[in-house]
């Protein structure tokens, strides 16, 4: 009998199970499924901040945010998700609109705005600070630099370790943004010298990679990008850095399983060692990740499917 072909599995929800069954209450616009499912999350800040991100996403084409809010006007839970609603949908308007574009100046503060209420309904919660470091990127000349300090300041403190509020500063500080490559490397660097052993905060570099061949390709408005590139991903320090990575973070870590909110993180890696053709750390991720894949980056560098597939066959792994 043929063996069936692999098929990546690119789940939005990245395997959360109740999750995927709250977003059909979302296109019916039920508020109480999200109610329910955020209270039942708690203060599982990985996994709060995983299911807020994409339930937002989901949310920002309909009303059942504000429904709930109009039902529940002091749900903390439901500040916190509009919160990142409002800044999901500015988002959506900026891409919508083109880079270069005018800024919707009213949507983005109004998502600012939305930010610090939830701040102060859900003290604890570094969520909204997260939300907050996120839009500010919308500000044409970004924020002031002892504002952003403050609100990742607040974000620290809350979640020192958090993986979701260093990529939002990640991404303010890369070149495409407000920052440089040279700061954004720096910021992923340090975040990753002081990170525990099984902490994902080594992989930042490997989003700052992904930062750096973005903007490169930008850059080249059509033109070959290909001389630029050519070594980007194999050269000496992109080597070392995935087996940096995978010393500090995956050597270190108890346990195989792969969470929702990490499953991001996980393919940045593995899509970083198979670039870098480090086939001892590229190998084992995937087998560790199976079928479960995310797009990105893998959408950053062809057809997601289609280098999974290579990539597998390069390194012999099999179900």
């Amino acid at each position: 009998m043929a063996r069936d072909r692999f098929a990546p599995d690119f789940d939005p929800d990245c395997g959360d199970a109740a999750l995927s069954s709250t977003r059909h209450d979302i296109v019916i616009g039920r508020w109480q499924g999200l109610r329910d499912l955020l209270r039942a999350t708690g203060p599982d800040w990985l996994v709060r901040g995983h299911r807020v991100r994409l339930l937002a996403q989901a949310c920002a084409g309909s009303s059942t945010v504000e429904t709930w809010l109009a039902a529940e006007p002091h749900s903390a839970d439901a500040l916190v998700l509009r919160a990142a609603t409002e800044t999901a949908r500015a988002f959506n308007v900026a891409i919508a609109a083109g880079r270069g574009a005018p800024v919707d100046r009213t949507r983005v503060d109004a998502a600012v705005l939305a930010c610090l209420a939830a701040t102060e309904a859900y003290l604890d919660d570094p969520t909204p600070w997260t939300s907050l470091i996120s839009v500010a990127r919308l500000y044409p000349s970004g924020v002031r630099r002892q504002e952003l300090a403050r609100w990742w300041d607040e974000l620290h403190r809350r979640d020192p370790y958090s993986m979701e509020g260093h990529l939002q500063v990640l991404h303010y500080y890369s070149a495409r943004w407000h920052g440089s490559h040279g700061l954004m490397y720096d910021f992923a660097r340090d975040a990753a010298g002081v990170a525990p052993p099984g902490c994902p905060l080594p992989v930042l570099v490997q989003y700052a990679r992904v930062e750096e061949f973005r903007h490169t390709l930008d850059a080249a408005q059509g033109r070959s990008a290909s001389v630029a590139l050519s070594q980007h991903w194999k050269n000496d320090g992109a080597v070392s850095d995935v087996r940096r990575t995978w010393e500090r973070w995956i050597m270190g870590r108890s346990g195989e399983a792969v969470a929702p909110g990490e499953l991001r993180d996980f393919n940045y890696l593995a899509h970083a060692a198979c670039s870098a053709g480090a086939s001892d750390v590229a190998a084992p991720l995937l087998r560790t990740l199976g079928r479960r894949a995310t797009r990105a980056p893998w959408s950053f560098t062809g057809d997601p499917t289609q280098q999974l597939v290579k990539w597998r066959k390069e390194w012999g792994v099999r179900d």
